[in-house]
């Protein structure tokens, strides 16, 4: 009985032996530097004992022997191979290298796909942002229409994304996805706009004489606070009457901080173009396109300094102010550097020439477009703007009528001349629309109109929130349209810093403010009882 048994014992191990010797074929040509000879390996002793005797065969001392012949004589006596422990083959660290250098390759190139389709999808959707702002301007030039085309340009927009909203929801935020990033750069960028008012103020002041200077001050001074407090109580007594419930408003993006990178390429850019222009003065056809890159370079680096001021700084050296600081110094350096004076550089930064414009005509570019961006805030807080529509619209109408029939009264009270007057009509109103307002007069000086509306937001930013708190406006809604009715944008930003429940309240107001006086303006009847007051 022992021969079928011993027959079949050898046979299992002559076919095992066969299979240990392809795997250690197929080991060596991969692995292993060395080639083990499974013909001499020998059968141990205590499993030749066993083939004869069936009870003393054990399957573990079977399967043990031949793992340790597997081990001993094929990998070697100190081999780890199939063992668990902390060293790894050969093999596997080249598997993992290479793994891990796959994957941080895919992360790289995903990265980098990533950033150069955000910054492709940052210049579709702001160009066509451009694009219209540009067609509009030219069609209603064309067709001799005194209505700010922008203005046209924001309702058809918000007319557009409420029908597509009522009908195909879904191709309502598809569109305010693709315009999210140009929406994001106009509002990270939108002080700059502002600035270039600014900065030829000297030039635009310059004939005018000391004592109407001052009345200026006192009308835009004396003008934000009463404008604060009409908008603000006005909203208050509205509130009690409607007495609607305040509900959680959507949220609002903001932009991102500047990095480092930044603020040295367009230091390098100042420093590049700057002594560029010094040797070649009409390098780029004109001394204002010359000198528009340093000239535009000092203005971003002055508002990128300026933001990074601490708050108790800021109160004093807004981020604006700051920009045209820089920017003036910039002039004033190349003025003496180049002997051409600083007059002609502050000419060359606001040619107010499209065939040959400077850095400040480059900025008030994007006026319109901040524009037609009021229509995507708008339609952001559609549902905050329906349900408090009372307190926000009977505020904003009855504060934006009072802020322009108080300064025509006051402005003809104190002897102001006639033009001046006008010009600064628009105070409480954002830039973009105040220019747009004072171009439907005539005689009006819109660089003082730009000063003013500057000047006025930036009282609103350094004393709106102690105002508000003396007043005892404690009501988000209140301090909100109160806060962007008198200081438009810039007093919005100053308040929303601190108060972030009333951020939706300040923009609408802030919207709505120059919507509402640019649709005033625009009617004849209106424009000529302001100019009957005015005198």
């Amino acid at each position: 009985m022992a021969t079928p048994f011993l027959t079949t014992s050898t046979t299992l191990s002559l076919s095992l032996s066969t299979h240990l010797h392809r795997l250690s074929s197929s080991l060596s040509s991969t692995c292993f530097p060395f080639k083990p000879n499974l013909h001499r390996v020998r059968r141990s002793p205590s499993l030749l004992a066993s083939y004869g005797n069936p009870h003393l065969f054990n399957h573990e001392d079977h399967h043990s022997t031949y793992k340790s012949l597997l081990s001993t004589r094929i990998l070697g006596p100190k081999s780890n191979f199939l063992q668990m422990g902390p060293s790894e083959t050969s093999c596997s660290r080249e598997i993992l290298v290479k793994s891990s250098a796959s994957d941080s390759s895919n992360t790289v190139i995903s990265t980098l796909s990533q950033k150069v389709f955000g910054v492709l999808h940052l210049v579709v959707s702001l160009g066509i942002v451009l694009a219209m702002d540009k067609f509009l301007k030219q069609a209603f030039v064309a067709a001799a229409i005194k209505f700010p085309s922008a203005l046209f340009g924001m309702f058809c927009i918000f007319s557009v994304l409420v029908i597509l909203d009522t009908t195909i929801p879904a191709a309502a935020t598809s569109l305010m996805n693709f315009f999210e990033p140009a929406l994001m750069f106009i509002q990270r960028w939108l002080p700059l706009f502002y600035v270039p008012a600014l900065v030829v103020l000297p030039l635009s002041v310059r004939d005018i004489p000391a004592a109407s200077g001052l009345k200026i001050c006192f009308i835009i001074a004396g003008g934000w606070l009463a404008s604060l407090c009409v908008a603000g109580f006005t909203a208050i007594a509205i509130r009690k009457i409607v007495n609607t419930e305040m509900v959680d408003a959507e949220p609002m993006a903001k932009p991102s901080s500047f990095a480092p990178i930044e603020f040295w390429t367009w230091g390098g850019i100042f420093l590049a173009s700057f002594v560029s222009a010094i040797f070649y003065p009409t390098a780029l056809g004109t001394t204002a396109r010359t000198c528009l890159p340093f000239l535009l370079a000092s203005t971003v680096l002055g508002y990128m300094v300026g933001s990074g001021l601490p708050s108790a700084v800021k109160k004093v050296l807004h981020p604006i102010i700051c920009c045209a600081l820089s920017a003036d110094l910039a002039a004033v350096a190349f003025g003496y550097i180049s002997q051409s004076g600083v007059d002609a550089v502050l000419g060359d930064y606001l040619t107010k020439v499209s065939s040959n414009p400077g850095a400040g005509d480059v900025l008030m570019g994007f006026l319109g477009s901040v524009i037609l961006s009021f229509a995507f805030s708008m339609f952001k807080q559609r549902k905050l703007v329906k349900r408090h529509a009372a307190e926000i619209f009977i505020s904003i109408i009855f504060s934006s009528l009072f802020s322009l029939y108080s300064t025509a009264l006051v402005g003809r009270l104190v002897g102001l001349e006639p033009s001046l007057t006008v010009s600064i009509l628009p105070r409480c109103i954002t830039v973009a629309l105040a220019l747009s307002i004072v171009s439907l007069f005539e005689g009006a000086n819109s660089s003082l109109t730009a000063a003013a509306v500057v000047v006025t937001g930036l009282i609103g930013a350094n004393f709106v929130q102690a105002t508000l708190d003396k007043l005892r406006f404690r009501d988000p809604i209140a301090r909100g349209i109160a806060t962007a009715s008198s200081a438009h944008g810039l007093g919005t930003a100053a308040l929303s810093a601190k108060e972030p429940e009333a951020l939706p309240f300040c923009a609408i107001a802030y919207g709505l403010t120059g919507i509402f006086g640019s649709l005033f303006c625009s009617v004849p009847v209106i424009r000529q009882s302001l100019l009957a007051i005015v005198g």
